[in-house]
């Protein structure tokens, strides 16, 4: 079956279509806001999942206190757009990246985030080139086992090197606990602290996340932001995480079926060029709405295949159907714009900015 507002999106903008509900987008800023300002953290949204200075400065207008990015390219879309408080959450590495971090830094108030002595070196020729100290946050592993230092000895003599580097400015942690691992994070943090201000340093910064911790957030001691980012869209892993309901998922693909060649299986026009590969170790690779049961169990690069085995309702060729993503970041990156509805209003077409930097 397809829906009214489907039908006219698909009439008037093809399938597949990125298509998301601005209702629910405002509710979803709002409510997180209201969390954060409830446990007494600031909010720092990480904008990799909408890649919009819309929406962005709509989150700074509810509360955020400033925005984060995984990426140079992603931060300097921000920043044209007058977003002045912007937290680099990676490794920056490379002269051409550090004359794009000072000419960043001459125009918006940067930290960077860094977890090893590389990084620290070349981090003062971006400073010389904007001018004026740049902020520097340590980056601590606390389980997740990707980018961060791994002991707390680390991250002091980190910060160490940070406070001697001319230009750069130790303003504190950046941490990312695992959902179960809050208590060793903060064991983590307590001695890293204390070894910061036994050398006269202090931690200005201290930085959690992300969407999948929002049921923690406020429970490290001595943190002073959060750094959520799927919250604003949410998705099955979110769902799955228990942060969200299916009322907070504000971003759907709208896909055809465009082929049931047989009884139990059928044809998406939304294959991994849209709906990605990245299944965030669910089943199947997204919920469709009207069925349900129904999986979307492999893909082509243009193919979503359907199987219906289990599903008590069945689609028929030409339904519009509509797909809550496993993984909402990655499908976003795909898109050069979203559809904007209210109700059973569109709105228009809303550019994803940033999408598509890889430096």
């Amino acid at each position: 079956m397809t829906t009214p507002l489907a039908a006219k999106i698909a009439r008037e903008y093809g399938t597949p279509a990125a298509v998301i509900d601005m209702d629910r987008v405002e509710r979803n800023i709002a409510r997180i806001q209201a969390a954060c300002d409830a446990a007494g953290v600031a909010n720092r949204p990480h904008i990799k999942t909408h890649k919009s200075p819309l929406l962005a400065t709509m989150q700074i207008k509810a509360g955020a206190k400033g925005i984060t990015c995984q990426k140079l390219g992603e931060a300097e879309v921000m920043a044209d757009a007058g977003i002045d408080d912007i937290l680099i959450s990676y490794n920056l590495i490379g002269e051409e990246k550090m004359a794009r971090l000072g000419a960043l830094q001459g125009k918006a108030h940067m930290t960077v985030a860094c977890d090893n002595s590389v990084v620290v070196a070349g981090l003062p020729q971006a400073a010389a080139a904007s001018g004026r100290p740049l902020s520097v946050v340590v980056e601590c592993d606390t389980g997740r086992k990707r980018a961060g230092v791994e002991t707390p000895a680390e991250a002091i003599a980190l910060a160490r090197e940070i406070a001697a580097s001319k230009g750069l400015k130790f303003a504190g942690f950046m941490l990312y606990p695992t959902e179960t691992g809050w208590a060793e994070a903060q064991k983590f943090f307590d001695e890293a602290l204390a070894g910061v201000r036994a050398l006269g340093l202090d931690a200005t910064m201290v930085s959690t996340g992300g969407s999948p911790n929002m049921k923690n957030v406020g429970k490290l001691k001595g943190a002073t932001e959060h750094r959520p980012g799927t919250y604003i869209y949410n998705d099955r892993m979110q769902v799955a995480a228990g942060v969200a309901g299916w009322d907070d998922c504000a971003l759907n693909i709208y896909s055809t079926v465009v082929s049931r060649a047989g009884p139990d299986r059928g044809i998406l026009d939304a294959g991994s060029k849209t709906l990605t590969s990245d299944t965030g170790g669910l089943e199947g690779h997204g919920l469709i709405i009207e069925h349900p049961e129904a999986k979307i169990a492999r893909f082509a690069e243009e193919h979503g295949f359907l199987d219906l085995t289990r599903s008590n309702t069945r689609p028929n060729v030409g339904d519009v159907v509509r797909i809550v993503p496993n993984h909402v970041c990655v499908v976003v990156n795909m898109m050069d714009e979203v559809v904007m509805v209210r109700g059973e209003e569109i709105l228009g077409t809303l550019p994803v900015a940033a999408r598509g930097k890889l430096r």
